[in-house]
C-alpha cells in the first residue's frame, strides 16, 4: 500500500473518490467475471474428461478391429478398400462469446445427409473386421471434432482466467489500497489545514479585540 504524488486539495480529494468508486465497481465486475468463467470452465473439464474417455475408446475399439482385418486380409486388399473414401466432411468453425472470450464452434458438414454412408467398398473381398475399424471411427468422429472444441475452449478460457484474475489481484492488492490511503492522507491534511486555519483566525481576532481594548 503506497499513497500517490497527488497535492492534498479538495478537488483531487474528489476525483480520487470517483476514482476509488470505479475501481471497487470493475473490482466486482471482475470477481463476478472470473467467477462465471471458472465455474464454465470447471463443466468444460469435465466434458473433456468424460469425451477423451470415450475417444480413446473408441480408438482403441477401431484398432482392435483394424488389427484382425489386417490379419485375414490381403494387405493390397485393405489398401485398395480404403483408397476412395465414400462420405466427406467439411469443418464450418464458426464462434461464440463466453464472458468476452470469443469461443470456437466446430460444425461438420457431411457430403451426403446419410453420415452411415461410410462404406467405399464391396463387402465380398474385404473382412467384416474391416467393417468394425469403420464404423468404430465413424462413432466417435462427432466426438473428436467436439473434443478438439472443448480443448481449444479451455486452453482460451484458461488465458482469459489468468488476465482476469490478475487484473483483480491488481485492484484489490494495489489499486484501491493505494487510492484508499492518499484518500486518507488528503482528509487529515485537509483537516489539519482547517484546524491551523481557525487557530490562526482566533489568534488574529483575539489581537484586533485586544488593540480594540486598548484603543477604548
Amino acid at each position: 500500500m503506497a499513497r500517490l504524488n497527488v497535492n492534498p486539495t479538495r478537488m483531487e480529494l474528489s476525483s480520487l473518490k470517483k476514482k476509488l468508486t470505479s475501481a471497487q465497481r470493475g473490482h466486482k465486475l471482475l470477481k463476478d467475471k472470473r467467477d462465471e468463467l471458472m465455474r464454465q470452465f470447471m463443466n468444460l473439464i469435465k466434458e473433456n474428461k468424460k469425451l477423451r474417455l470415450e475417444v480413446e475408446e473408441g480408438i482403441r475399439t477401431a484398432n482392435r478391429y483394424m488389427a484382425v482385418a489386417g490379419s485375414v486380409m490381403q494387405r493390397e486388399v485393405l489398401e485398395t478398400a480404403l483408397m476412395m473414401p465414400k462420405q466427406e466432411v467439411e469443418l464450418e468453425i464458426s464462434e461464440k462469446n463466453v464472458m468476452s472470450v470469443n469461443i470456437p464452434v466446430f460444425s461438420p458438414k457431411y457430403r451426403t445427409g446419410d453420415t452411415d454412408d461410410i462404406y467405399s467398398y464391396g463387402t465380398a473381398f474385404t473382412s467384416v473386421d474391416l467393417d468394425g475399424a469403420i464404423m468404430a471411427l465413424s462413432d466417435i468422429f462427432p466426438k473428436m471434432i467436439r473434443l478438439a472444441e472443448i480443448e481449444k475452449a479451455c486452453q482460451l478460457m484458461a488465458d482469459e482466467i489468468e488476465k482476469t484474475r490478475r487484473r483483480v489481484n491488481a485492484l484489490e492488492h494495489i489499486m484501491i489500497p493505494d487510492y484508499q490511503e492518499t484518500i486518507r492522507f488528503i482528509t487529515m491534511k485537509l483537516a489539519e489545514n482547517e484546524r491551523s486555519t481557525t487557530i490562526s483566525l482566533i489568534k488574529v481576532k483575539d489581537m484586533v479585540l485586544k488593540q480594540n481594548h486598548n484603543f477604548s
